[in-house]
């Protein structure tokens, strides 16, 4: 394989193992199993789009964009884990149980949100920071800086949308998950994940917080 091949290669591994689609799996199901099944496809191939944007602009423009805002990665990550805690302590006190009600065109016996649409959801907290954050965004942005050429940009572009598509399937998989779930133990999962979901955020926005005070302290020392 030649250099930008390798390159690729290891890029798509490093953004799957960051994403680790396994933890992923139990993360979105409480948030998106209260959906029927053609809105959790619709919510999948959204996600795919969200996070092939993402890749995009991460490998084309991110260095650029990331001066232009002064816009640091650890920001990025405090931000997902704010926006993560919003989610998640909900899901954890089992407040996420009472926005749900059954829906009468789900003979699967699937239910709908009825507080919160698909739309509302795909954003914040699906796309960012569950799938995508400040770590992904630096992986790529990283990548991007060894490229020698546009030639090269492109085959790194590749590995960025099969990853995006990992994250798409993963969704997927999930919905599929919980829908087979019985109500009991969906109601359990969704207390456990929403206990994870708020572990996750609290780790997000002390690793962000301390990198953006070091940060500060070192733009000081100067």
């Amino acid at each position: 394989m030649s250099w930008s091949t390798d390159n690729a290669v290891l890029m798509f591994v490093a953004l799957v193992t960051l994403y680790s689609p396994l933890a992923a799996l139990p993360s979105y199901a409480p948030i998106i199993g209260g959906f029927t099944h053609k809105q959790q496809a619709r919510l999948a191939l959204g996600l795919l789009f969200y996070v092939s944007v993402f890749v995009l602009a991460g490998l084309w423009a991110g260095e650029v964009l990331l001066e232009l805002l002064g816009i640091t990665t650890a920001a990025l990550t405090a931000t997902g884990g704010i926006a993560l805690l919003y989610e998640s302590v909900p899901l954890m006190r089992g407040e996420h149980e009472s926005e749900i009600e059954p829906s009468d065109d789900s003979p699967d016996g699937a239910t709908v949100a009825s507080a919160r649409s698909p739309s509302s959801l795909l954003l914040t907290p699906l796309a960012f920071p569950l799938t995508v954050g400040g770590a992904t965004f630096g992986v790529l942005v990283g990548f991007a800086a060894t490229v020698n050429d546009v030639g090269d940009r492109f085959v790194l572009t590749g590995a960025g949308l099969g990853y995006a598509a990992v994250t798409g399937v993963t969704l997927y998989l999930s919905g599929r998950v919980h829908r087979n779930a019985s109500p009991r133990a969906r109601a359990l999962l969704d207390r456990i994940a929403g206990i994870l979901l708020t572990a996750i955020a609290v780790t997000l926005l002390a690793s962000g917080g301390t990198r953006l005070v070091a940060d500060v302290l070192d733009s000081i020392g100067r």
